[in-house]
């Protein structure tokens, strides 16, 4: 089963937003951010020795970034894996290469085949239960039954209390894994097994996929279990937009052998809507034909099949909706000479690989019945549990809001509390694996805010002068909901050492202390960035920014500013990876 939580990952320098630049953005542009920050930090400005020190280092820092971005070979590698690029394997591919896009597109051929490989190392286990409930003598009443003696016609029969039965009726469990090989060569290995009303059977197949060079594949596979079967698949792609799928088997059991066979075409018919027309020859012989049509927010299909021994026409359709968490709102009907199903359901994301679903499904002649199901990673737990015989109000009722109410008492109770000891544990895990790094920023930005002043004070006298754009106070990082102003929010991160220890040096213990705040004051370097009155941030996050830090990793982190505009005192506060743009027409609001 696959792992949800995520390995943490490490900081990584950011050039654009380190110059405050769009990732769009033109050499011209380039050049100018490049020209504003060297005149900040160039050494021979700085007569302070250890300033000298501190601005040489964030200088060079800054050449660095200029060289990335405007050397156009060196930003399309930067552009496609970061800075790793940069040190070895990005310059094996510029040999090969000649332009800024060949260089992309070759670097996204080698993650696509990097991911290949990386999924033709793993078993890929995949697995299904599900359990069949029959609850139906819950909504049946027996108060009014009456057995009634052959002759006499007296009422017989037990009339006291008794607990309806709720019974398992049947289960399926389903297990596959796959073995790669060969880089084309793949070995699958599966089994089931089933029992319904006290009888059960089971299989066990194994198979071998291969991949052809013409963008195809054939499988070979034998089965055993229900009589031994033989069977062959195949894919191939036709043309840019149809491939056509071949199946053909020969099964043997007591009543000789059966063969089967299958071919489906399918053809994209627009950008978003494939079409597929579908033909089986066996025991249940049918021909049909699907259309589906997939955009990002909904999910439409629509399918008609005749054939023996049963013909219909299906729809359903679901709609996506993110709340925050991924909603998928469904809703489908069914008929056709086996009776007519109605179904409507909901199913939400709890975590990134976990999905919780609930359908109620009624119609004639199975009734009414409450599907649950669970899918976490590859493996899938289904609970269709069967409530009525008979397509009653009562039981479609409680099929649709006891879900709910349990799933908002569990959700209360163990999901969330859940899902928030998860987060903590791996915002912990991030800081962690980052602490070094998150220590060398702080340094940095401290050192930066400190190189500032000078140009702070001329700036901010230039606009109080023609009374522009004048920075009053910048909080970054997880911001009060009371409102950011009056303190600093700060949070213990664990247990400090005790005063007398000796294993910790001064600046270890700044760091510490910078390193718990989850607010940081950043007036100076915002100031700083002010052009002709104007601020312009853009979209990336602002922990990048010169003489900012990140306080507080894996954290949703916000801007607030509360600046002077024509003498007038604003306010505006913006997300961490939105853009900002002062003065604002939305973003003036009066504060006096």
């Amino acid at each position: 089963m696959e792992d949800e939580r995520e390995e943490p990952r490490l900081i990584e320098e950011n050039y654009y937003a380190f110059l405050n630049v769009p990732r769009n953005a033109t050499n011209e542009e380039i050049t100018v951010a490049y020209r504003r920050l060297s005149r900040v930090y160039h050494p021979d400005k700085h007569l302070d020795p250890s300033q000298k020190k501190e601005a040489e280092i964030l200088f060079n820092k800054t050449k660095r970034a200029y060289e990335v971005l405007s050397d156009p070979h060196q930003r399309a590698i930067y552009d496609s894996v970061g800075v790793k690029g940069l040190q070895t394997e990005g310059w094996e591919i510029v040999q090969r290469t000649k332009t800024p896009q060949e260089i992309r597109e070759e670097f996204e051929r080698l993650a696509r085949e990097q991911e290949e490989r990386r999924l033709q190392m793993r078993t890929n286990p995949k697995g299904t239960l599900s359990v069949n409930i029959n609850a139906t003598e819950i909504f049946s009443s027996y108060e009014d039954e009456y057995d009634y003696d052959e002759l006499g016609g007296d009422p017989v029969g037990d009339t006291g209390f008794s607990l309806p039965t709720v019974e398992v009726s049947g289960m399926t469990l389903s297990q596959s894994i796959e073995a790669p090989l060969t880089v084309r060569d793949t070995l699958c290995l599966s089994g089931q097994l089933s029992t319904h009303n006290g009888v059960g059977g089971g299989s066990v197949t194994a198979s071998v996929r291969r991949l052809l060079p013409n963008r195809g594949w054939v499988e070979g596979e034998v089965s055993a279990g229900n009589g031994p079967l033989i069977g062959v698949r195949t894919s191939r792609v036709l043309t840019k937009h149809t491939f056509l799928n071949v199946n053909g088997s020969l099964q043997m059991g007591r009543r000789g052998i059966r063969p089967a066979f299958m071919t489906s075409l399918g053809t994209q018919l627009d950008q978003q809507t494939m079409g597929y027309m579908t033909w089986r020859i066996g025991q249940q012989s049918s021909l049909a034909t699907t259309v589906v049509r997939q955009t990002k927010e909904s999910h439409l299909t629509f399918s008609i099949q005749f054939g023996i021994p049963h013909s219909y026409a299906s729809l359903s359709y679901s709609h996506k909706i993110s709340v925050p968490q991924e909603i998928k709102v469904r809703g489908a009907v069914r008929a056709g000479t086996f009776g007519a199903v109605l179904e409507y359901g909901v199913e939400k994301k709890v975590s990134k690989h976990s999905s919780l679903s609930a359908a109620v499904s009624f119609g004639v002649p199975n009734g009414v019945t409450l599907k649950i199901k669970l899918t976490r990673a590859s493996q899938t737990y289904s609970f269709p549990i069967h409530l009525s015989e008979d397509v009653a109000a009562s039981p479609v009722f409680y099929a649709t809001v006891a879900p709910v109410v349990v799933w908002l008492v569990i959700k209360r109770l163990v999901v969330d509390p859940y899902v928030m000891e998860q987060q903590a544990q791996e915002k912990e895990k991030q800081r962690q694996v980052n602490r070094a790094r998150i220590l060398e920023k702080q340094r940095e930005a401290r050192a930066a805010v400190e190189l500032m002043r000078a140009t702070f004070s001329r700036i901010r006298s230039e606009e109080e002068s023609r009374k522009g754009l004048v920075i009053v106070r910048a909080l970054y990082g997880v911001l009060l909901s009371t409102g950011p102003w009056g303190r600093n929010r700060t949070a213990r991160r664990g247990p400090r050492p005790s005063s007398g220890s000796s294993a910790i040096s001064e600046e270890q213990e700044a760091g510490e202390a910078e390193e718990e705040q989850e607010v940081i004051d950043v007036t100076v370097p915002l100031q700083c960035l002010v052009r002709e009155s104007k601020l312009i941030l853009y979209e990336s996050t602002k922990s990048q920014l010169p003489g900012f830090y990140d306080p507080c990793v894996g954290e949703e982190k916000s801007l607030s500013v509360q600046y002077l505009f024509h003498g007038h005192l604003h306010e505006c506060v913006v997300q961490d990876n939105d853009p900002l743009r002062i003065p604002k027409q939305s973003h003036r609001v009066n504060m006096t």
